[in-house]
């Protein structure tokens, strides 16, 4: 027993945040295994989980209530029950991207497409320049098109890959509902405003197989026939609407003595309207140097544990140190 040791509350430096899509239709949720999946890398989390990077002032707050059963004369407590079943959780993320932006807001996150010459202003974006068809043979990472229409981007753009709005309703959007549609709309560019579906352009080719090499594969994977392809200058997102953004999520602690810990809310749902909060970099208040963090709280939704049918909100996993003593 030389080699064992008690282990010591873990000292952990910063918490590191993880992404996967709810099926919004279905509400099924994506499920983390510790035991299994636990001792991934950092920087690359399993499938289909996405790194948010790394947040600060991560707090849970444990919103359930319990009640207590009294019989008797006089009255006493006899057992308790769980009366509501709620869970909150809160932090700020370090880094803006589309993922972290959308989350961190309560409603629709839109892209903000490359204007169609002579558009007219609009608050989320005008008419958009026209999309792309993408050819056969796409991949995650590679999408043909024809030369002519391959020759209208530029590496180091960012694009959206979707499908054409023609009128459907629900959940729109790939690989993540970014909208609920309630009544039918005209704009055909619409899924791809609010589509997840974005990666930046490495390369352009316009002969021989023309098309856009990306640095990284689109989110929704391969694409699918009918999808196509547009630029777009950045994001934006709203105060309002009765859209709500889920997901499930996973947050990962590493101790110095190589002990895990991990807290998984299989759905999430953004709780408050979008916030910011400004850091002082210089640490003094006459600093003219700021910089600024999205801010997120978010409601935990429950689910059925298939173990033993019992609804839950989160779950805290642990995963000592090697030869620490349990």
């Amino acid at each position: 027993m030389g080699t064992s040791y008690m282990a010591a509350a873990p000292v952990v430096r910063r918490v590191r945040g993880y992404f996967a899509a709810v099926n919004r239709g279905t509400a099924t949720p994506v499920l983390f295994d510790p035991a299994e999946m636990g001792g991934f890398s950092l920087n690359s989390p399993p499938a289909p989980w996405i790194s948010l990077g790394w947040v600060q002032g991560f707090a849970r707050k444990a919103a359930s209530k319990t009640a207590p059963i009294l019989t008797g004369v006089p009255a006493a407590v006899l057992e308790q029950t769980r009366e509501t079943l709620d869970a909150q959780v809160s932090f700020q993320f370090l880094s803006w991207t589309k993922l972290t932006m959308a989350l961190a807001t309560g409603s629709q996150h839109m892209n903000l497409l490359a204007p169609a010459a002579g558009a007219g202003a609009a608050a989320d974006g005008g008419t958009g320049a026209a999309a792309k068809v993408v050819l056969g043979g796409a991949t995650a990472t590679f999408l043909p098109l024809a030369g002519s229409d391959a020759a209208t981007f530029t590496a180091g753009q960012t694009v959206v890959l979707d499908v054409d709005y023609t009128g459907q309703t629900g959940f729109v959007g790939t690989p993540v509902s970014g909208a609920y549609v309630k009544t039918a709309l005209t704009d055909v560019d619409y899924v791809r405003r609010v589509s997840f579906n974005v990666a930046m352009v490495a390369s352009v080719a316009t002969t021989g197989l023309a098309g856009l090499t990306l640095v990284d594969a689109l989110p929704g994977g391969v694409p699918v026939t009918g999808m196509k392809v547009q630029a777009i200058e950045g994001f934006v997102d709203r105060e309002g609407g009765s859209f709500f953004q889920e997901w499930s999520a996973l947050f990962a602690m590493e101790g110095a003595q190589g002990e895990r810990i991990f807290f998984h809310y299989p759905r999430l749902q953004s709780l408050g309207s979008a916030a910011e909060a400004s850091s002082l970099l210089a640490g003094k208040s006459g600093s003219t140097l700021a910089r600024v963090l999205l801010e997120g709280s978010y409601r935990a939704l429950p689910v059925t544990d298939p173990l033993d049918g019992e609804r839950v909100v989160c779950y805290r996993g642990f995963l000592p140190a090697k030869s620490a003593l349990v």
